[in-house]
């Protein structure tokens, strides 16, 4: 039985004169064939807008985005004190052809856009480079089920077991790569931060009713702090309540007395 071939034999070379290589499609004039590839791009970005009704804003967000086949994949909310404000943060994926459309609906929800970053890759190379990949392993992996059919003895058996084992592997690591790309391609990815500012936050320090709001509030919180100092120091003040307490029974004494 001849030996087994080499592992790693890119572009794979069959010794068979009918099986051309991967990488060399050939026509019958035995010169190179150029193979048309369709562009493959992501699309991805963030967004961040102010909306006045956050609550509506978001809801028109989402079913557009419905309506476009897309979802989210990621939310969050939380509230900025610091600067009185309250977000949403939704990530989501739409469908490429749709990203341009979807983006306008979220320009248009808007009442100001704060800020807006979109990024385009061209990927078309790398997706070349893993398919070419897959298919050289992929025919690799035929050629050893050959040598698998043809060998008698067990210890040839199990080694080109051994490497089916592992030229699998590689091809699901590989197949894997490339139907995450694919998704990458056929799913744009956006994050959009949707924020409205409070009333507290609006610049109205000059107000009567501004004005007028903090001084009830400066004057409760002067109650609660006296409030809270009187119970945290009461045994002070009942000494002192007792001293005076002593001090003008002392003095109604001896004034009884030089009567």
């Amino acid at each position: 039985m001849p030996p087994p071939p080499p592992p790693t034999a890119e572009p794979l070379m069959v010794a068979d004169p009918g099986v051309k290589s991967i990488e060399e499609p050939t026509n019958e004039n035995n010169t190179p064939t150029a193979q048309p590839v369709e562009k493959k791009i992501i699309k991805e970005g963030e967004i961040s807008i102010e909306a006045n009704n956050i609550k509506a804003a978001r809801k028109a967000l989402t079913d557009s985005l419905t309506k476009l086949g897309g979802y989210v994949s990621e939310e969050s909310e939380n509230n900025d004190d610091g600067n009185s404000r309250k977000n949403y943060v939704l990530s989501i994926r739409i469908p490429a052809q749709h990203f341009e459309r979807f983006l306008s609906a979220v320009s248009s929800a808007a009442d100001h856009i704060e800020s807006k970053s979109i990024r385009i890759k061209d990927v078309t190379t790398e997706f070349i480079d893993i398919t070419t990949r897959l298919k050289n392993k992929t025919l690799l992996e035929d050629r050893y089920k050959a040598l698998l059919q043809k060998a008698t003895k067990m210890a040839d058996v199990l080694e080109v077991e051994d490497k089916l084992t592992e030229i699998r592997t590689d091809i699901e690591t590989t197949q894997g790569q490339l139907n995450y790309l694919n998704k990458q391609v056929a799913y744009s990815s956006l994050q959009i931060t949707l924020f409205s500012k409070s009333i507290s936050g609006k610049n109205e320090g000059n107000s009567f009713g501004y004005r007028f709001t903090n001084a009830l509030s400066d004057s409760w919180q002067l109650i609660q702090s006296l409030f809270f100092g009187l119970i945290t120091y009461w045994p002070l003040v009942l000494i002192i309540v007792l001293i005076v307490v002593l001090l003008r029974r002392w003095r109604r004494r001896k004034i009884k007395s030089t009567i």
